[in-house]
């Protein structure tokens, strides 16, 4: 966890009770995402398994086909669930969305894995497995725009590109755990174990995982911005209304944003897989290698670069990131032909990139938003984009080098959004450092600058720890 130096305390008793409370926040904020993305791999690692489980065994290639469209149908849920918690954030507070989410996360995931299979009830046991997936997928709509906002509003101001960054180690290390987990039971268990009770394990997990989160968020305080809206009366009664007549342009601003780390991330950490086993002949062992030290990788440098831009801001550590994806993609697509040592280089190159992206594309979409709208604009930003850009990025790969016969196709789909994203970076104003309570938020005055390493003061209102 990190460690924030909290200045402005006035003992040294305060200023660890500060440290606890900040590194409890961030973990509030994070593990949701970490439950959210150890699901999200141990579905996906666990698919030949689960078809075989949920679907008739007649045709495998059917039942596989069909866990798949249960994965996307997922994705394409996550912009209602969106429209759902971003605004109830906007009106209730982030904690009381950052509990429900990871409750019906976690309790969806655990009922899948005391599931009965298609052998036990039939034809029920796929349609509970789409709608337990549904929930999930509605719950996640809400769970980015609720800790982004979180951790952004918890954050000392001069550390916030740094304390949001966690909320990517999160994911990242949920994406790792998920894979670990598979691992472990591939080399344990046979195929006969894997499938009678080996796959339900990964699911009944993260159960715990869930209440550990529930009970953190849930003695959490909100946010100090939160607070203020309440303390004023100023809290949106229609924030998604508001989002659209006032700030169309600063939500079209964190889309341009969002889609430039959502494409390198799904093509970098899960297509690169299949791209280097089915086009380039490498081995899964090698590949998954390669994925798994990327993402080790970024544990290191995505808090790292969200450091960097605390201290040099966001558009710089933003803009070179992107204009590096558009000059190195395709040259990395094209080392990766000429070989295993060829595929490692570019891979880390990319990743290294990845995690520039990382660190800084959640705050600076924080940043932009007022309070008022900020939960909401986050949610639909975000799950708007993943359900065009990023679940579709294994598919339409597939089609477009198959149709171009050309193994070029993903460097230079990755540069088509990194034109977006750099195109948005240059039209935004530099935020890093500025308060998050503006104006307009609320009838009192905004709230005053704080001595560096201290979270911001609000109207009216000590800040919260």
């Amino acid at each position: 966890m990190p460690t924030w130096n909290t200045g402005a305390t006035t003992t040294e008793a305060a200023a660890a009770t500060d440290v606890v409370s900040l590194r409890r926040r961030v973990a509030a904020g994070a593990i949701g995402v970490f439950v959210h993305w150890f699901d999200w791999a141990a579905y996906a690692y666990l698919a030949g398994t689960v078809a075989t489980v949920f679907f008739p065994a007649e045709d495998s290639t059917t039942g596989l086909l069909a866990v798949f469209g249960v994965f996307a149908v997922s994705f394409g849920i996550r912009p209602i669930g969106a429209m759902v918690f971003g605004p109830l954030g906007d009106r209730i507070g982030r904690k009381r969305t950052l509990s429900l989410v990871i409750f019906l996360m976690s309790g969806a995931t655990l009922t899948i894995g005391l599931l009965p299979g298609y052998g036990t009830i039939g034809i029920a046991a796929p349609v509970l497995l789409l709608v337990l997936r549904l929930v999930q997928g509605f719950a996640a709509g809400g769970e980015f725009g609720s800790a982004a906002s979180f951790l952004a509003e918890s954050a000392p101001r001069r550390r916030r590109g740094f304390g949001v960054s966690w909320l990517e180690v999160g994911s990242l290390l949920g994406f790792l755990a998920g894979s670990f987990v598979f691992l472990l039971l591939s080399a344990g268990l046979d195929e006969a174990q894997l499938t009678s009770w080996g796959w339900r394990i990964p699911f009944l997990v993260s159960a715990p995982l869930g209440v550990i989160g529930f009970v953190i968020r849930n003695k959490i305080e909100d946010t100090p911005e939160y607070q203020a809206l309440e303390a004023s009366g100023t809290v949106p009664r229609s924030p998604v209304r508001e989002l659209f007549r006032s700030e169309k342009r600063r939500l079209l601003q964190a889309a341009g944003l969002m889609t430039a780390m959502h494409v390198p991330f799904y093509m970098v950490l899960t297509y690169l897989v299949t791209y280097e086993t089915d086009h380039l002949g490498r081995s899964s062992d090698s590949a998954a290698l390669l994925s798994t030290v990327i993402s080790l990788l970024g544990l290191v440098l995505v808090p790292a670069f969200g450091y960097l831009s605390d201290r040099v801001g966001r558009k710089a550590v933003f803009v070179g990131a992107t204009v590096a994806l558009l000059v190195l993609s395709a040259p990395a697509f094209l080392l990766m032909r000429t070989g295993s040592a060829g595929t490692w280089v570019a891979g880390l190159l990319l990743g290294v990139v990845l995690a520039a992206i990382l660190g800084t594309y959640a705050v600076w979409s924080a940043e932009i938003f007022p309070t008022r709208t900020r939960q909401s604009g986050l949610s639909i930003a975000y799950n708007v984009t993943a359900a065009l850009f990023a679940g579709t990025v294994p598919y339409l790969m597939t089609v477009l080098i198959s149709a171009t016969g050309s193994t070029l196709v993903p460097g230079f789909y990755m540069m088509l959004f990194a034109v977006g994203g750099l195109v948005a970076a240059l039209s935004l104003k530099e935020t890093a450092g500025s308060p998050l309570l503006r104006p307009e938020d609320v009838s009192a005055p905004a709230a005053p600058d704080m001595p560096e390493g201290t979270a911001e003061e609000v109207p009216g209102r000590a800040p919260a720890r």
